[in-house]
């Protein structure tokens, strides 16, 4: 008669590989969207706010900015406000992970027998699902608005999935920053620091024309403005326009891409690092 064995605490179910960490990862993941029944005011920040930036800057900002071309100032805003959005939104992972160290969480997944990087996986996961709503939301409100699009299907889509796939890599920047930083007042003040500048000196609701010297510079080579200029380009909300001689605006999309790849191979493996650090403690 044979003995059954038992999982020590610590061990993780790391001889499964990918796979493992994949699954695992989903199970986190949806124990992260459960939050949205139980903490109802998650959903109203995913739904709510990007109602309120899309008004904010349509009808307040719309009249005192021009952009260039032939194009409205609301058809301008919208993906500047998809880049946003999708930016803040991707905080959730560091707010989250802060969160589950201070409550001991992390040392609970710990004792189980699951890849220690499927808590990553599982919280950069839920950001991504967090996002989708948010942008569902956003290009509804769009429409209303006065918002179009003017290119294909095919487009548009790919413009949607550039704006995932960066939101994504910023979820294993955030990933790291909490668990460096284990507290969700800390985390969240952090991160305002770093994004908004990245978001507000940009085009994402100022064209690049408007800002001079040094300035400008950063503009053309910040990364959210080549992700909305990718996504205007996509949209075809340009005008026709191309606002800048640089290369990262004449090939905004391939530039940002090349920032996810940066973001992804060097956040990733910090932040599994850190956690099995932290998850040592």
């Amino acid at each position: 008669m044979s003995t059954p064995t038992s999982t020590p605490a610590g061990t993780t179910a790391s001889s499964g590989g990918l796979a493992q960490a994949l699954s695992d990862g989903w199970v986190v993941a949806q124990r992260n969207l459960i939050k949205i029944k139980r903490v109802p005011e998650v959903l109203v920040f995913v739904l709510i706010s990007p109602i309120m930036f899309v008004l904010l800057f349509a009808y307040v900002f719309g009249g005192a900015i021009t952009p260039p071309g032939a194009v409205g100032y609301k058809e301008f805003l919208i993906a500047g406000i998809f880049s946003q959005t999708v930016v803040f939104g991707a905080t959730f992972t560091g707010a989250g992970l802060a969160e589950d160290m201070q409550k001991g969480i992390i040392d609970r997944f710990r004792s189980l027998p699951m890849s220690r990087s499927a808590v990553l996986i599982g919280r950069t996961t839920s950001d991504v699902v967090y996002n989708v709503l948010s942008l569902v939301i956003m290009a509804l409100t769009g429409l209303l608005v006065g918002w179009r699009i003017r290119e294909g299907a095919v487009d548009a889509a790919l413009g949607f999935l550039l704006l995932l796939l960066f939101a994504y890599a910023i979820s294993w920047v955030m990933a790291f920053i909490g668990l460096i930083v284990p507290s969700v007042e800390v985390i969240n003040n952090a991160s305002f620091i770093v994004i908004m500048p990245l978001t507000f000196v940009s085009n994402a609701f100022v064209p690049t024309e408007q800002f001079d010297g040094v300035l400008r510079h950063f503009v053309e080579w910040n990364p959210v403005s080549t992700l909305t200029q990718a996504c205007r380009e996509l949209f075809g909300n340009t005008g026709g326009q191309v606002p800048s001689d640089a290369w990262p605006m004449q090939n905004p999309a391939v530039y940002t891409l090349i920032w996810v790849a940066l973001i992804l191979v060097v956040f990733m493996p910090l932040s599994v690092r850190q956690y099995r650090r932290a998850s040592s403690k």
